[in-house]
């Protein structure tokens, strides 16, 4: 693509503010009175521990009667208030909603996007790790608003959840945590409520190993990174990274929330010989541009 739809870049109307703003805070389910209900997943069993009997047979009652009620489909929520200031920065896990990165890291996905599209810098936007495609709705939704036409979002992800780590540097295992498997079926689902699936949407189904290097995306504006562990970062990166235009913009959800991602994007860097100026989002997120 060209992104000659974009040549002469409108500024937003108060319209399109107003529908934009209104697309964070639905994605991110800032709306409701419920919006802070905390699902309680019966994740693993505990690990059985001779010097506290009484907590392991508490964690092992409440493992088993949570994944009882998952088999029957009922959902086990522990209600609390709504903080802004919390949901803002993603420091929790919506109950529902369509994201958890929180507005201050969808506002940068803003500015990145009506940064390329006013300067025409050429290319699709790609996120690599998309949970319920929030981020990509997003994306998808500010295409709409300015009216542009030649640009693809591009949603990568296994559709299955995290991978095992492949070791000890890798980053933490949330392979087994089942609110973050969330399959292709349920994502394009959530881009159908909004009335964002279209022929400018392209889902890339499998681990980043396996899809990125051969996916058949030509040019990124954009470049989402949210894969978590080093080898996830690391795949994304020596697949997509030579593919964002001169202007373009790398997003790394995970900078500075995990170590094991941060070290993956320094390690690329020295390998390329790279020194951006890589700037942070909030207290998870970093970007820089190319």
């Amino acid at each position: 693509m060209s992104g000659s739809d974009d040549a002469q870049f409108p500024e937003p109307t108060n319209a399109t503010k107003a529908y934009l703003d209104l697309m964070k805070r639905a994605l991110s389910a800032s709306l409701y009175d419920e919006s802070a209900w905390i699902r309680m997943d019966p994740v693993r069993p505990p690990i059985a521990g001779l010097r506290q009997p009484a907590r392991f047979a508490r964690e092992l009652r409440r493992y088993w009667i949570l994944r009882a009620l998952a088999r029957r489909s009922i959902v086990a929520a522990r209600a609390r208030p709504f903080e802004e200031s919390i949901r803002s920065e993603g420091r929790d896990w919506p109950l529902f909603g369509y994201t958890m990165i929180g507005s201050k890291r969808l506002d940068n996905i803003q500015h990145c996007v009506e940064t390329v599209l006013r300067e025409g810098v050429p290319g699709d936007f790609l996120e690599a790790g998309v949970w319920r495609g929030g981020a990509t709705i997003f994306m998808r939704a500010m295409l709409q608003a300015y009216g542009i036409g030649d640009r693809k979002v591009w949603v990568a992800d296994s559709f299955e959840g995290l991978p095992v780590p492949a070791n000890d540097n890798d980053g933490a295992d949330f392979s087994g945590i089942p609110i973050l498997a969330v399959t292709e079926e349920r994502v394009r689902a959530n881009f159908e409520k909004f009335g964002l699936l279209d022929d400018q949407v392209v889902f890339l189904k499998g681990w980043f190993s396996e899809t990125l290097p051969a996916a058949p995306v030509d040019q990124l504006a954009i470049l989402r990174l949210d894969g978590d562990l080093y080898s996830s970062t690391m795949d994304t990166l020596d697949s997509m990274y030579d593919r964002v235009s001169p202007g373009g913009f790398v997003i790394v959800d995970d900078y500075h929330s995990w170590e094991s991602c941060r070290r993956a994007v320094g390690d690329f860097l020295s390998q390329r010989s790279l020194t951006p100026a890589i700037e942070s989002i909030d207290w998870a997120g970093a970007y820089w541009r190319v």
